[in-house]
Formats: C-alpha cells, sequence, structure tokens
C-alpha cells in the first residue's frame, strides 16, 4: 500500500520553496521599513536638530501649545521660555514642538 500521494512525491521540497515562502514576508519587511520607519526616522533625527539649535530669541511652541520667546538657555536640557511680560517658565528642550520664528543672532 502507497503512502504518499503522487502529486506530494512529485516535489522537491528542497531550499527554493523555502525561499519562496517567505520571500512575501520580506518584500512586505522592505516595503514597511521604507514608508513608515525611515521617515519617522527622518522626523525624528530632523526634530533633534531643531532643539539643538534653539537659541534666544527664538519663537517656539511647547508641546502642551504654549508659545513664547525664548529669553536664556539655561543648560543643554532647558530653555527659559518668556510666555507673557514678565511672565517666564523653564522648558525642557524636548518640550519644545516647534519654532514659530528664529531669532537673531546673539550679538559678541
Amino acid at each position: 500500500m502507497n503512502f504518499i500521494t503522487p502529486a506530494y512525491a512529485q516535489t522537491a521540497g528542497g531550499m527554493p520553496d523555502l525561499v519562496m515562502q517567505f520571500a512575501p514576508f520580506a518584500i512586505i519587511l522592505l516595503i514597511m521599513y521604507f514608508l513608515i520607519l525611515r521617515p519617522q526616522q527622518k522626523r525624528q533625527q530632523a526634530h533633534l536638530d531643531l532643539i539643538k539649535n534653539l537659541r534666544r530669541g527664538d519663537t517656539v511652541v511647547a508641546a502642551g501649545g504654549i508659545v513664547g520667546k525664548i529669553s536664556r538657555t539655561i543648560d543643554d536640557s532647558e530653555v527659559e521660555v518668556e510666555i507673557a511680560p514678565n511672565v517666564k517658565i523653564r522648558l525642557l528642550r524636548t518640550g519644545v514642538a516647534e519654532v514659530r520664528a528664529k531669532g537673531e543672532p546673539v550679538k559678541e
């Protein structure tokens, strides 16, 4: 009695079949990298460049929606933002969502 069907016996069942089974998954991962991960990494790098280049006089929007002007930089991780006349808050640089207007460079 023969337990192996003729259709199964005709396939070689070697490495090319295994590669062809995983090829669609590899293609999907590659497409996902170029459509999702790579643009996200570019936005993250642009945001890091933005917060690294903050300087006095820049009008910024905080992550919470507060708009103000940078009055001074405290250190590498904090800035002081004036949100109203004589009202200043300390803000982490990572809390800056966007820069609305760039200020003039500091006079030497």
